[in-house]
């Protein structure tokens, strides 16, 4: 299709060279490390291997530097990367719930048990751009104290204790349940809330984000509460059928959302609140809240919900997520398309001919009546 296209080959080989001169960018300027980005850049990292679906924070860090800072174009190449990686098996199930706790909140109850942890976050900045980073400003040491390694309890735990929030159904409470895996079944619909939850895992920040507002603002019926926003470290398991037991692999961090949603109820169950979760690699607060409240919103036909909504229709939401494969579909735009486009340009000149042709022998026919 593309045989007219001449010295395409010598360009590109150009090209890949200039992308890597533009990447180094000034020579006088010391190169960036991949300690560097990990450190320093943390949270562009953890975004990079949540949606890149690979918990590899060297790894990320090179696709950020190899990339030039483009977060979709770096979860690009770490997709890629995966792709090409055996599969063993599957990790036990890791639970939230005996993490080793960086920072915890809630918005629904001031006084929970183990405490309200702030650490580290934006939340109650300025907002204001601080100088001092420019002059290799080195900071206050945080205060420090002894880490706890007793289980907190989650606040719809608590909530569940009472009977005020929905039950988990019954396939999600059994642990043997079988689990659909995005990576190796193409998509299909309608889909069960484990595919939804690994789409939304590793669906585009941003495009969660818009969504999750939306039903804020009324597309969809959510009142939500940020139940508990929980990041930390969790340790990971792998079954060894030799051993006969599960070992552990090493940990890593995570970030959970659980939403608390308006109640529900009907003539034979009394009214509760319902649940939206999240779950992200990393500190990816943003996300697992939009992921949160996007869950809820796909949950609206099992709840009995009119589907009204962007946000409630499982399969826009899920067929549009992804930023790879939107990547991928907006910018095949930007390669050739001249056959195509002069069969477009042929047709329309014809159209306008005929067009033009019609309009002239009207007059004449009026003039002859």
């Amino acid at each position: 299709m593309y045989v007219a296209v001449k010295g395409g080959e010598r360009a590109i080989e150009n090209a890949h060279r200039l992308l890597a001169h533009e990447r180094r960018g000034d020579r006088e300027v010391p190169e960036l490390t991949l300690a560097q980005i990990s450190e320093q850049l943390a949270l562009g990292v953890d975004r990079v291997m949540a949606e890149g679906s690979l918990y590899d924070r060297e790894l990320a860090a090179l696709a950020i530097k190899q990339a030039r800072g483009d977060l979709i174009e770096a979860i690009f190449l770490v997709r890629a990367f995966r792709a090409t990686l055996p599969r063993f098996g599957a990790s036990e199930p890791v639970d939230t719930g005996r993490m080793q706790i960086r920072r915890r909140i809630s918005a629904t109850f001031k006084d929970i048990p183990g405490g309200q942890i702030l650490g580290p976050t934006f939340d109650y900045t300025h907002r204001l751009l601080d100088p001092q980073l420019a002059e290799g400003f080195v900071p206050e040491q945080p205060a420090t104290g002894e880490v706890s390694r007793a289980e907190t309890p989650r606040v719809t735990d608590i909530l569940g204790r009472d009977g005020l929030i929905e039950s988990p159904s019954q396939a999600e409470a059994e642990a043997d349940a079988p689990v659909g895996d995005l990576t190796r079944e193409p998509l299909s619909f309608p889909a069960d809330r484990d595919l939804r939850l690994q789409n939304l895992a590793r669906a585009d920040e941003g495009f969660l984000l818009a969504l999750g507002y939306s039903t804020q603002r009324g597309y969809g019926r959510n009142h939500p509460f940020a139940g508990e926003i929980r990041f930390g470290e969790v340790d990971v398991e792998f079954f060894a059928e030799d051993a006969g037991f599960a070992v552990p692999l090493g940990s890593i961090e995570l970030t959970e959302c659980q939403m608390v949603n308006q109640f529900k109820g009907s003539a034979t169950e009394a009214p509760c609140f319902t649940r939206g979760y999240g779950l992200a690699f990393g500190q990816s607060e943003r996300k697992t809240m939009s992921m949160a409240l996007v869950d809820r919103a796909l949950r609206a036909r099992e709840l009995g919900e009119e589907v009204s909504a962007p946000a409630q229709d499982e399969e826009f939401v899920m067929s549009h997520s992804d930023n790879v494969q939107a990547t991928g579909f907006v910018e095949h735009l930007k390669l050739p398309h001249y056959v195509d486009f002069q069969s477009e340009l042929g047709l329309l000149r014809r159209l306008r001919k005929e067009f033009a042709e019609a309009n002239a022998s009207e007059p004449l026919q009026e003039a002859a009546e």
